[in-house]
C-alpha cells in the first residue's frame, strides 16, 4: 500500500497547489478590476473638475463683460 499512499499523496499536494493557484489568479483579476473602477472614477472626477471649472471660467467673463 505504499505506493497507493504515495501517489494519494502527491494527488492531494496537486490538487492544493491547483486550488492555491485558481485562488491567486481570481486575487489578480480583482485586483485588475479594481484598478480599473479606480481609474475610471479618477478620470470622471478629473472630467468634473474641469467642467466646474470652464462653467465657473465662463461666468468669470460674463461678469468681466458687465
Amino acid at each position: 500500500m505504499g505506493f497507493a499512499d504515495d501517489a494519494k499523496e502527491t494527488l492531494d499536494a496537486t490538487g492544493k497547489k491547483i486550488g492555491r493557484t485558481v485562488e491567486d489568479a481570481k486575487e489578480r483579476i480583482g485586483d485588475k478590476i479594481d484598478e480599473a473602477k479606480a481609474d475610471a472614477n479618477v478620470k470622471k472626477a478629473e472630467a468634473e473638475r474641469d467642467s466646474t471649472k470652464a462653467k465657473n471660467d465662463a461666468k468669470e467673463k460674463l461678469r468681466d463683460d458687465n
